[in-house]
């Protein structure tokens, strides 16, 4: 048992001695800034949803109903 636990011992500060002594690499990392620019006239388009839209749409539409039934309201 005495011989097992020296063995041991000397496996340990045998791996020790030999991963405890690495020097360390450093890595250098670049970062690059790229600007992108895009159209404008799709960037209003693009920012909306499709509910946004669609709604536009529908309001317009309403709109120029509303605006005959004045129309036939003033008329009288």
């Amino acid at each position: 048992m005495k011989r097992v636990l020296i063995t041991g011992v000397i496996l340990l500060f045998t791996a020790m001695s030999f991963t405890s002594c690495r020097e360390t690499t450093e890595k250098e990392t670049v970062v690059k800034e790229v600007e992108v620019e895009k159209e404008k006239t799709a960037e209003p388009e693009e920012r909306k949803g499709i509910l946004e839209r669609a709604g536009e749409k529908v309001d317009g539409k309403v709109n120029k109903e509303i605006d005959k039934e004045i129309d036939k309201i003033d008329d009288n």
